[in-house]
Order: C-alpha cells, then structure tokens, then sequence
C-alpha cells in the first residue's frame, strides 16, 4: 500500500498554497487587463511625458522579481515584432493584500515612430523577459455573455 508523505505533512510546492487565479485578479483590479497568461495579468497603456513615449505595464500575479539589469518587451502580432528595452534597469515587485499576489511596475521606452506601428498592429502575443523569467502573454479579450447564453 502506498501513500504520499506530502497529505500527511503537507506539500512545500507551489500546489499547497492558496492558488490566485486570473479572474480573480482581473476581478480585483479596475483597471481592463492587456494580456493573461498562466499566472500573471498585464495591464498596460501607452504614455508620453515631455515629447518622451513609454510603455507603461503592471503585472498582477505570481511574478516576483529583483532586477538590476532591466527587462525586455516583445510584441508578436501578424508580420509584426516589436522589442523594447525597459526605461530603468533597477525595480522590484511588491507583494499584495493577497497571499501570492505581487504587483511589478515597469516601464519600456518606445520611439514615436513605432507607436504607430502598435496601434495599428494585429496583436497575438506579448513577452516580457526578466532575470530567468519568459512570461509569455496572450492578448486579453473581453467575451460577451450574451454570445454565451446563445
């Protein structure tokens, strides 16, 4: 007869905690998400402060990262691809009211004349490297209940 030592003390993997999940998230934060992937919620939008265009992102999630070397974002769509640095190499993630919850802010620098090119390009994928993370996003898409009841 075998039996897992895990159900009698309990597991230290990820699976034993409360598990936040993404409508929760989506559900918590006011704000419409960008992009989802497993773990995380992108929140994003586009901001110009004296001539100067930024990216602007949160990430709501299980992503919890130091970094002193920055973070790129890449934009895949239809023949488009998009890389852009981030504006500050040094940001950290803060942790939430909610246990396994983090919040990381980061900026990336984007030239005026690709700001076009993402407002009109057909996304289908978002990518934000950082230290040893590859988060890949897909784009957040809003599904009407009523299409559902029908």
């Amino acid at each position: 007869m075998a039996f897992s030592l895990s159900k009698l003390f309990g597991s230290k993997t990820s699976n034993s905690m409360p598990r936040d999940t993404i409508e929760a998230i989506i559900t918590d934060v006011e704000n419409k998400p960008f992009g989802v992937s497993e773990n995380n919620v992108l929140f994003a939008g586009l901001n110009e402060l004296g001539g100067y265009f930024f990216f602007q992102t949160v990430i709501v999630g299980q992503l919890n990262v130091k970094s002193k070397n920055g973070a790129q974002l890449v934009f895949s769509g239809d023949n488009f691809k998009l890389q852009l640095e981030a504006d500050m190499p040094e940001f950290e993630s803060e942790s939430s009211d909610i246990k396994g919850r983090y919040v990381t802010k980061i900026d990336f620098q984007i030239e005026e004349h690709d700001v076009k090119k993402l407002e009109e390009a057909t996304l289908k994928s978002i990518q934000i490297k950082v230290k040893k993370h590859d988060l890949l996003f897909s784009k957040y898409v809003v599904i009407d209940a009523s299409d559902e009841e029908e």
